[in-house]
Parts: C-alpha cells; sequence; structure tokens
C-alpha cells in the first residue's frame, strides 16, 4: 500500500480537520438555532472551498520542495480531481437530505444540528472504508474491475431514475423503524427520546438521524470507488474525501432553495460515474491521464449545470 501520507502530513491534515470544525461548531453555537440564510450559506460554501485549495496549495509546496514539481503536480492534480468528483456526488446526498427533511419537516432551526451530526458520521465512516478499500485493492487488483462494473450500474440506474419523483415511503430503513421502535409524531427540541406515561419513545429526530447515517453508508459505497480510479493513494483518497464533506452542511443551505434549478444534474452525476467506471475498467488496457479526466468531470458538470439553468423541468416552468 504505497502512500505519499507521514506522520507530518497525517498530523498537519487531522490538526486542520479539526480546527475547521471547531471553528464551524463555535460559530454555529454562537449564532444559535437559526434559520441559515443563502447568504450565510454562500460565504460558508466558498470558505470550505478555499480551505481544500489552500490544503492542496500546501500539499503542493511540500511535495515541490521534498519530492520534486513532477510528484507535487501529479498529486496535487490527483487531490483536485478526487475532490471535485467527491464534492459531485456529495450533491446527490444534498438531495436525499432535502427529501428526509421535508417529509419530516424538520425545523429550519435543528437542520443545522442533524447536519453536523451526519458530517461527523460521514468522516468516521468514510475513514474505515477507504482505509479498508485501499487494503484489498493493493491486495487484489481485480477488485478495480469489480468496482468498474459497479460504478457502470450505478450511473445506468441513476440515469434512469433521474427523472421520477423520490418517495421515503417504501425505505426499508424507514418500514423497520415504523414496525419496531415507537415514534412519536411531534419533535421535542433537539431530543432523540422522550418519555410518555413512563414508556421511552423515539422523536422524529431520531429517525431524521438514523436516515441520514443509512444515506452515509450508501452514498460512501457509491463515491468511494469512484476515487480508486484517480488514485489508491489512502492519503489522498482520504483527504479529498473528507474536505468534499466538510462542506455538506453549507452546501444543503446553498441548495436548499435551488434543486429544481439543477434538475439536470442527477442525469450529469450518472454519466460522470459511467466515466469513471469505464476508466477503471480499461486501466490495464490504456491509463487515461489524471488531467483528462479532472477535465471531463468539469466539463460534465458544466454542461448540466448550464443546460438546467436553460431548459424547464418536464411539467414545470423554470425555477
Amino acid at each position: 500500500m504505497q502512500t505519499i501520507g507521514n506522520p507530518w502530513l497525517w498530523g498537519g491534515f487531522v490538526a486542520v480537520v479539526i480546527a475547521a470544525l471547531l471553528i464551524d461548531l463555535v460559530l454555529m453555537r454562537h449564532g444559535g438555532p437559526h434559520k441559515v440564510t443563502f447568504k450565510e450559506a454562500l460565504l460558508w460554501s466558498i470558505g470550505w472551498v478555499a480551505l481544500a485549495l489552500a490544503f492542496n496549495a500546501g500539499l503542493w509546496y511540500y511535495l515541490n520542495e521534498t519530492a520534486g514539481t513532477a510528484v507535487a503536480n501529479e498529486i496535487g492534480l490527483q487531490f483536485l480531481t478526487g475532490y471535485l468528483i467527491e464534492k459531485a456526488l456529495a450533491v446527490d446526498n444534498i438531495f436525499v437530505f432535502l427529501l428526509i427533511m421535508g417529509y419530516f419537516a424538520v425545523p429550519e432551526t435543528a437542520r443545522q444540528r442533524v447536519l453536523i451530526i451526519g458530517i461527523l458520521g460521514a468522516i468516521a465512516l468514510r475513514t474505515v472504508m477507504i482505509f479498508a478499500g485501499t487494503v484489498l485493492v493493493s491486495q487484489f487488483h481485480w477488485l478495480l474491475y469489480v468496482f468498474g462494473a459497479f460504478l457502470l450500474f450505478t450511473g445506468w440506474k441513476m440515469w434512469f431514475a433521474a427523472g421520477q419523483e423520490p418517495s421515503l415511503d417504501d425505505n426499508p430503513a424507514l418500514k423497520f423503524m415504523r414496525r419496531h421502535l415507537r415514534i412519536t409524531h411531534e419533535y421535542n427540541g433537539n431530543r432523540l427520546m422522550a418519555e410518555k406515561n413512563g414508556v421511552r419513545w423515539f422523536t422524529p429526530m431520531f429517525v431524521v438521524l438514523v436516515l441520514i447515517a443509512v444515506t452515509d453508508v450508501i452514498f460512501a459505497v457509491d463515491s468511494i470507488p469512484a476515487i480508486f480510479a484517480i488514485t489508491t493513494d489512502p492519503f489522498i483518497v482520504l483527504t479529498s474525501n473528507v474536505f468534499a464533506v466538510l462542506g455538506l452542511r453549507a452546501m444543503f443551505f446553498l441548495l436548499a432553495g435551488m434543486a429544481d434549478r439543477f434538475h439536470l444534474l442527477p442525469y450529469g452525476l450518472a454519466v460522470i460515474l459511467g466515466f469513471i467506471g469505464a476508466k477503471m475498467l480499461l486501466i490495464d488496457l490504456y491509463k487515461i491521464p489524471v488531467p483528462v479526466s479532472l477535465g471531463v468531470v468539469a466539463a460534465i458538470l458544466l454542461v448540466t449545470m448550464v443546460l438546467s439553468l436553460k431548459l424547464p423541468p418536464k411539467g414545470g416552468h423554470k425555477a
């Protein structure tokens, strides 16, 4: 398992992430529970992207000094491509989060707390899955073909599901909880449980957190194999993933009122997954250069976003 990561790089990465999370948590608590405005979400989104780019610049500078410009350029492009892929796929997370929040009518003031817990869970989950996946890929190269075929299948499913109205009614996790747990119909602040006549009940907040955790697992299974098409270095895979996830909360509030505007984006994400799957299947025949992968992913995202703004959704009007 080859990696550029050394104790200094790992320590610096962990320090940056902890500091960023603490600042985010402190400022969120300082502002108190409130509805996040579009301007606030936009500024936070820009800040998270700037932090990721600053980390990449610092990584490039360190590698340029210690390993040479060629290595620094290659690793820098790998991080940037991986970050863009994971950021793009995170948009699909956002759409599902919006569905969950709307379905359970989560109060605006409670959404920040739900999302930050979801983000912390996603970071922990992805860390375990990335290291496990890296070890497996380093031992069993043929797994890349399995990942490639899986991504092609996922992209195909996403394409045909893109135009359909999503629903939570048939969600297996929700069905299980409704059958086996006592669930109240009303919220009790941010509490996950409440007592009624000496009997413990779970609040809708608990159900929402469980569904978001399940969503994190599902999307991690989809998105983590995608970056293995770019690199199998656990340091680059993990750092690009974590920086993409860190901005999830701000992105949620940024896209909350704009989801309908980018109605074609799921089609673009499906094409991206198909491209990455094909890249993995061809890895031993032809290795598509990282700059080409970066350009293709960026172009697909740009085209689908522009077309979304120009073409109104079927059966509706442009938002």
